[in-house]
């Protein structure tokens, strides 16, 4: 009669401790929904990332291959002008 008591119990004790790690330990739902968020925002900051080193890229290749980029350049950021030319910008 007594073993009639025991399994049971040692049975519904292995279902909470199965349902606790579930619940609440390694890797757990709640752990396993966290990491999937973690995931989601890296992702996404991996595109913006990637969008960044692409036109970076496009602005080095174009820097290596025509001068146009670089008297581009020169012009914007250090006012640069060509003998007998008048610079005028305008700010927005």
């Amino acid at each position: 009669m007594r073993s009639r008591v025991v399994v049971p119990i040692v049975l519904v004790l292995l279902l909470v401790f199965l349902q606790w790690q579930l619940w609440n330990g390694r890797g757990s739902v709640r752990s396993v929904a966290q990491l999937e968020d973690k995931l989601a925002t890296q992702k996404a900051a991996n595109a913006k990332a990637v969008v960044i080193n692409d036109r970076l890229t496009a602005e080095v290749r174009d820097l290596r291959e025509g001068l146009e980029m670089v008297e581009e350049r020169a012009r914007q950021e250090l006012g640069m002008v060509k003998p007998n030319e008048v610079f005028v910008q305008i700010t927005r």
